[in-house]
């Protein structure tokens, strides 16, 4: 099932070349677009050249504090940094959005591509602040279920750890791990 909003005529974008100063286990990919189902195999098609603010570019930059990831939300509507920092504890990825510092835990990355390759289909984000309600069955509500693999919250800051809907996926996708649509509204993401 494709999400709503797109057609099987409509080329879809997805991963398919490796790209460099990734950190090591993750292996990030540019874009390029196609029609071809991912599990058919690899993409033959020539990489997207829209450069690399175009949303589900691979994210320049190594994911450290001094060169963190740069990435933007699924519709393109704001551009923000994420870096992993293991010192903390637990370890965590810093997600700053303007002056606004949101932390997830990092095991998210992994815990989440691992929840998407279980639902095996397009996924809604739902993205919700933390004092709002998440929509059932989105990637929101998984990030806070005590179903999860932690039991709860990945966000770790009190009061800011909601928006893992919206701020998650984009990293998932830079890193070859899932990919996203990249509507206005009520985008959805799937394992690759």
């Amino acid at each position: 099932m494709k999400p709503s909003g797109t057609s099987a005529e409509e080329p879809r974008q997805h991963t398919d070349a490796p790209a460099e100063g990734e950190p090591e286990g993750w292996e990030a990919h540019q874009i390029g677009a196609h029609s071809q189902d991912p599990a058919e195999g690899p993409d033959t098609d020539g990489p997207d050249d829209g450069g690399p603010d175009t949303p589900g570019q691979a994210a320049p930059g190594a994911g450290t504090k001094d060169d963190p990831w740069r990435l933007t939300t699924p519709p393109g509507s704001s551009d923000y940094t994420m870096y992993k920092d293991e010192a903390l504890d637990p370890p965590a990825i810093i997600c700053q959005v303007g002056a606004t510092k949101l932390t997830y835990q990092l095991r998210a990355i992994e815990d989440l591509h691992a929840w998407l390759v279980e639902q095996g289909d397009w996924v809604p984000l739902g993205a919700a602040d933390e004092g709002k309600e998440a929509a059932e069955g989105t990637v929101e509500a998984w990030g806070r279920s005590e179903g999860n693999p932690v039991g709860g919250w990945y966000g770790l800051r009190k009061g800011y750890r909601g928006r893992f809907g919206m701020y998650m996926p984009p990293l998932l996708e830079a890193l070859g791990l899932a990919e996203l649509t990249h509507e206005k509204r009520n985008n959805a993401m799937r394992a690759i």
